[in-house]
């Protein structure tokens, strides 16, 4: 006679050494062979060259060491890397760099391209850089254009459209102020070694002590802070519920048995 199967069968014991995993949920980047996307590789091949072209000009126009401590040329750097990397990637069917490394590079070119266009090139704020100055021409014109317009405006689209969703955590926008807070740190100290008088001493108008006061500008970078959150937030929530851009399609398997004239198993 057959004893019946007990209705509750017990757990294995846990093997010595061996936690368990708190992580079934397996994303399927992990578990997906990356294919060759070579459209994306031009396409962040060009972009790649575009912020460098810019930053190569300003570096010719300008003294190297002032020029490379702007906040706008070390991020148009970031991105030059950040994506001559990606487009290898994406070229050779390798897989994706990180998520938050992406993002990051989103949300610093964005900071970048905003603050240009919203406060250092409007005249009616208190923080424009463009009053008595004119109209950049020439070279000028061309690095300005490449480097608060073309690769902000690029790498938001390759975000949306050529990048797959991760998502992102809501602690990436915090982590992402960091540079930021450095930036600040940076500015200040080297407004604060250079003599009063010397030109730019201060790179941007919302850190000029010398104008604000370190509590005006404290203030200024508090409320740009709050903004540069914001909008770090919002790039996670977009990129949770924005769709995946890259699907790719699944192909129905083939019957290898029988030929296509049989119409399949029987």
């Amino acid at each position: 006679m057959i004893n019946p199967l007990p209705r509750d069968i017990p757990d294995l014991p846990a093997i010595p050494g061996i936690l368990p995993s708190t992580h079934p949920f397996v994303p399927p980047t992990a578990v997906m062979t990356p294919a060759r996307r070579p459209a994306a590789a031009v396409y962040r091949v060009l972009v790649a060259l575009a912020a460098a072209t810019g930053v190569a000009i300003e570096l010719k126009l300008g003294s190297p060491l002032h020029v490379l401590s702007y906040f706008t040329i070390q991020t148009n750097l970031l991105v030059a890397v950040v994506f001559a990397v990606s487009a290898r990637r994406a070229w050779s069917a390798r897989r994706p760099l990180p998520a938050a490394l992406t993002g990051g590079t989103l949300i610093y070119i964005s900071i970048t391209g905003l603050v240009y266009h919203l406060l250092l090139a409007n005249e009616s704020t208190p923080f424009s850089m463009t009053g008595g100055t004119g109209t950049p021409a020439g070279w000028q014109a061309v690095a300005n254009q490449l480097l608060h317009t073309v690769t902000p405006i690029a790498v938001a689209l390759d975000w949306l459209l050529l990048t797959r969703p991760a998502p992102l955590a809501l602690r990436s926008a915090a982590t992402w102020l960091i540079y930021p807070l450095v930036y600040l740190a940076f500015s200040l100290a080297r407004g604060a070694m250079l003599s009063p008088g010397t030109p730019a001493r201060y790179l941007y108008p919302f850190v000029d002590a010398d104008r604000h006061g370190y509590g005006g500008v404290l203030g200024n970078t508090a409320v740009l802070g709050l903004a540069f959150y914001a909008l770090g937030l919002f790039i996670v929530v977009v990129d949770h519920l924005r769709p995946d851009p890259v699907r790719r399609r699944v192909r129905r398997p083939q019957n290898r048995i029988s030929s296509q004239a049989t119409g399949g198993l029987k």
